[in-house]
């Protein structure tokens, strides 16, 4: 498994960008979408571009975050590390945020979504947050 190291390493970064691209994406959609009449063609184009994006990119490229990431935890030893465990938190906190926005999409499909436009706004700034700090802590390992 040694050998692969790199590749899952890769294959990691790969899954987290593609990850963090949807979680940013579909915040931005839902911004779009509360704009739109209920029934309405273009409501009911953001279902399915919401729909797919959720489906086919966000939910596998999260699993295969989760899943490359413990492989790296468990070959790198880094169970115990300080910065590893206030990244697993942070990175908890993400999948949180995932379904969270999940169940914003399944509020849209069923035409019962009740928050507005700006409170889609600043939920998008949670990922970005969320972000910055596990990048920080995985490049300088503060602790």
């Amino acid at each position: 498994m040694l050998a692969y190291y790199d590749w899952i390493k890769a294959l990691h970064v790969i899954a987290v960008i593609t990850w963090m691209a949807g979680i940013f994406y579909l915040p931005r959609l839902f911004v779009y979408h509360t704009g739109a009449a209920v029934g309405s063609d273009k409501s009911e184009t953001f279902k399915v571009m919401e729909a797919k994006l959720l489906r086919i990119i966000m939910n596998p490229a999260m699993i295969l975050t989760w899943i490359t990431g413990l492989t790296i935890v468990r070959l790198g030893g880094f169970e115990q590390q300080p910065w590893f465990m206030a990244k697993f938190v942070l990175v908890i906190a993400m999948s949180v945020f995932h379904m969270w926005l999940a169940s914003c999409r399944k509020a849209f499909a069923a035409d019962r979504n009740t928050r507005s436009e700006r409170a889609y706004r600043l939920a998008n700034e949670i990922p970005t947050i969320l972000m910055i700090l596990i990048v920080i802590l995985v490049v300088v390992k503060p602790f």
